[in-house]
């Protein structure tokens, strides 16, 4: 490969638009590695909904111009699809809860199971790469990014749900990236923004926050997404991603596959590395691969001349675009199980919301209510839902308890029943006598939460982080 094609294979931009030709052609001009979708690349049809065959065209046209160049291997179609509050293609695809649904089930299996429905929903569409799952250990109510996006506060169930997540991923076909190292769970600053830092020392992080990412590395993970966190421990000042004693720690842990940056147009780097410094800073840093360059014409451009400078050796370029087209290779050779069609997964996202509701305070058997509530809060939305969902458990609206809900970022609640939709942090300073949580907000979760509330069901879900004077394990028996 010459240099300009090197240095294509470890650039991974996004773009504008439903109209794909024009990243084609960046794609096959500058030899990229592929790209990203993002919410404003998927087409809709009438009803506003994800048009399944149209996103399928714009993925095969941006796989063929990866390979213009004769390349061997796929390029990386990716997309960030979490499930909550991160994700990019809804409806008629499954919509699955928040993560933190994993931590509160508490169940290895059906996570894994999870894993491998939302991954079968989206390999029929083209895509390999899934940026996912965040495998950070929050911290709680401090932790203003992560949230109930961390399947738990706990680092050993964080890593087992990670790990079966993260398998059931690979088994459809499609390549996790676990993220976000050395963990973003526990820093109190948003890197969407600007720089957090990181203080805990070595020890405390390989505790907490590197024990996710250690067991995902045992499990042969492929890919693992640094983030834009400084830690004065290792390089003070530097965010991870472009960190070199950050990269040698994760490599510390037998690490082989790809380590991806963040999104390299968020605030942590942009103010602090313009014009497209960030990209060769990251790869000497150790980098195998650079997400959502700002411009990507400047990175590589940047890359290019840094190659020719000696700034970036030429053995570290020539590294990281082979990691990058060795993953492709392998994952190139299997062949994917038949996927799944969109919305297949439903019931099995119902399940897991099934599994995860939460009385942190109130009854643990028998009906919550009788005949009737009134409602409060949540958007249009999630009213329309939990009305649906209660008339299915024989239950009316407009009078008797009010039952609160609590959105993602929502303030605390009266009412008699306070319910959190996200993370469940509200719920400590929230009035109501009855607190609950059910992290997530699609039908299946008000379904869940309408059946408890009915008596029709109980709630075998615990706590997966400490909520205020409410340990991590509460939960009904």
């Amino acid at each position: 490969m010459t240099v300009e094609e090197k240095a294509g294979q470890v650039l991974m931009p996004s773009y504008s638009g439903t109209d794909p030709e024009a990243q084609a052609g960046t794609i096959e001009r500058l030899h990229l590695a592929g790209s990203i979708i993002m919410g404003e690349n998927v087409p809709l049809d009438a009803q506003n909904q994800v048009d399944p065959s149209a996103m399928a065209a714009v993925n095969a046209r941006l796989a063929q111009a990866a390979r213009a160049d004769g390349r061997g291997w796929p390029g990386l179609i990716g997309v960030d699809q979490e499930g909550g509050v991160v994700a990019r293609l809804g409806a008629p695809l499954t919509e699955w809860p928040a993560p933190m649904s994993y931590g509160a089930a508490g169940s290895v299996p059906l996570t894994k199971d999870a894993g491998r429905a939302l991954a079968s929903e989206l390999a029929p569409l083209g895509f390999n790469v899934d940026f996912a799952p965040d495998t950070d250990v929050t911290i709680g109510p401090a932790d203003p990014t992560i949230g109930a996006r961390s399947m738990s506060g706990d680092p050993d169930a964080a890593a087992r749900l990670g790990v079966a997540f993260s398998q059931g991923m690979q088994e459809a076909g499609l390549l996790p990236a676990v993220k976000h190292f050395p963990g973003h769970g526990s820093v109190t600053v948003d890197s969407h923004q600007s720089l957090p830092v990181q203080p805990a020392g070595v020890a405390e992080l390989s505790a907490r926050d590197w024990k996710p990412f250690q067991a995902a590395v045992a499990a042969g993970a492929p890919m693992v997404m640094t983030g834009h966190i400084a830690v004065p421990a290792l390089e003070p000042g530097v965010p991870a991603s472009l960190s070199r004693p950050t990269y040698a720690a994760l490599r510390g842990m037998g690490f082989n596959g790809v380590a991806v940056t963040d999104a390299l147009n968020m605030g942590a780097i942009q103010q602090q590395f313009p014009d497209g410094t960030a990209a060769p800073a990251a790869l000497a840093a150790g980098a195998d691969l650079l997400l959502m360059p700002a411009d990507v014409g400047q990175a590589h451009a940047a890359i290019v001349r840094a190659a020719a400078s000696g700034s970036l050796p030429a053995a570290r370029l020539d590294e990281a675009a082979q990691r990058v087209a060795t993953m492709m290779i392998w994952r190139g050779r299997t062949t994917p199980p038949a996927g799944s069609a969109p919305g297949s997964g439903s019931p099995l996202s119902a399940r897991v919301s099934a599994a995860a509701v939460t009385v942190l305070a109130g009854p643990c058997s028998g009906p919550m209510v009788q005949g009737s509530v009134r409602l409060a809060g949540g958007s249009p939305q999630d009213r329309a839902r939990f009305e649906a969902a209660a008339s299915r458990a024989g239950l009316g609206l407009g009078e008797g308890p009010l039952v609160s809900l609590i959105g993602y970022g929502g303030a605390p609640a009266g009412g008699d029943i306070a319910v959190a939709l996200d993370a469940p942090w509200p719920l400590q300073d929230s009035t109501a006598p009855v607190k609950m949580a059910v992290y997530g907000r699609s039908q299946g979760a008000f379904d869940a939460l309408a059946a408890v509330l009915a008596g029709k069901a109980t709630a075998p879900g615990k706590l997966p982080a400490a909520v205020g004077s409410f340990p991590a394990g509460t939960g009904c028996p």
